[in-house]
């Protein structure tokens, strides 16, 4: 194997390693879509469509407004880092983190108001219900979580002079998953407020 043969070797890591992240990004997602429908087709499987009349359909509209916007911000964040506009980055990236957190406050209301309608132990009707809004409420949580930990790393990295035009994919990955936790939650806000 002579210089050039490692040269090559070298440049086809190159290439290949970001379409590996790539396909295992998706691969990680499509596990991730799995496990929703699970617990999406769950809440159906124990309780139907019943749902009962004393949700806060105000506060949880609210939330998932503020969640798709976020969405718009975290997309005008990818955008600015592929121009190089590093302070348009981190400024939509900070709505977009502040967004995330305003969301994690609405659902610590929603978490405490679903503990007041159900409270541990009733055996009530709903109960089936209950089970489905509180694991479905804290699945997207954690993950609303961990998009937040994951933006706030890329807002990091930034700051110290990471990323750029030509390699930006960690940003790239973290607005797709912060995409992904937003799509799940467009799903579960009907599956548990409407229907």
């Amino acid at each position: 194997m002579g210089y050039g043969s490692h040269e090559s070797a070298i440049l086809d890591m190159e290439t290949i390693q970001p379409k590996a992240n790539r396909v295992g990004f998706w691969m990680f997602l499509a596990s991730e879509t799995f496990l929703f429908a699970a617990f999406l087709t769950t809440r159906y499987v124990l309780s139907g469509t019943i749902k009962p009349e004393h949700l806060n359909q105000e506060l949880s509209l609210l939330i998932t407004m503020v969640l798709l916007l976020s969405s718009i911000s975290a997309y005008a964040a990818e955008i600015a880092i592929s121009h190089d506009d590093r302070k348009g980055f981190m400024r939509y990236m900070s709505i977009t983190v502040l967004m995330g957190l305003i969301f994690m406050g609405g659902v610590v209301l929603e978490w405490r108001e679903g503990q007041e309608f159900f409270p541990l132990g009733s055996l009530t009707d709903g109960v089936n219900y209950a089970a489905s809004f509180f694991l479905l409420i804290g699945l997207h949580a954690f993950h609303v979580v961990t998009g937040l930990i994951a933006l706030l790393i890329v807002m990091s990295l930034a700051a110290k002079g990471h990323y750029g035009s030509h390699d930006y994919w960690a940003v790239e990955g973290s607005v797709k998953y912060w995409h992904f936790v937003d799509l799940a939650w467009v799903i579960i806000y009907p599956t548990l407020y409407l229907f």
